[in-house]
């Protein structure tokens, strides 16, 4: 695309795609979420209220994943993400000698 002012002329679908194609290329991971987080809304404004409440059900259930995950072998796969992620915030942390010992 050789000018930005052409984007205007682009349609919703195609500045969609470029938009996606574009923050999977960079990892933009803001903009993914921010269109997460968009979407349901986004489904609402159109007319569809039954998309909506499955795109917020769906990401809800996402995060939920994310957030309490009591699958064991789901956690040991993550135990990497896991131990990177303490071992940068350590200073962050509480004593965990009582979470180790199950207090």
């Amino acid at each position: 695309m050789s000018d930005v002012d052409d984007l205007d002329a682009l349609s919703s679908r195609e500045l969609h795609d470029l938009a996606v194609q574009r923050a999977r290329h960079h990892l933009d991971v803001g903009f993914l979420w921010e269109l997460l987080r968009a979407l349901p809304a986004g489904e609402a404004i159109a007319g569809h209220p039954d998309h909506a409440n499955a795109d917020a059900l769906h990401l809800s259930s996402l995060i939920g994943d994310a957030l309490d995950s009591e699958e064991t072998d789901v956690a040991d796969a993550l135990r990497p993400l896991y131990l990177d992620y303490l071992r940068k915030h350590r200073e962050d942390l509480p004593d965990l000698s009582g979470h180790r010992t199950g207090q």
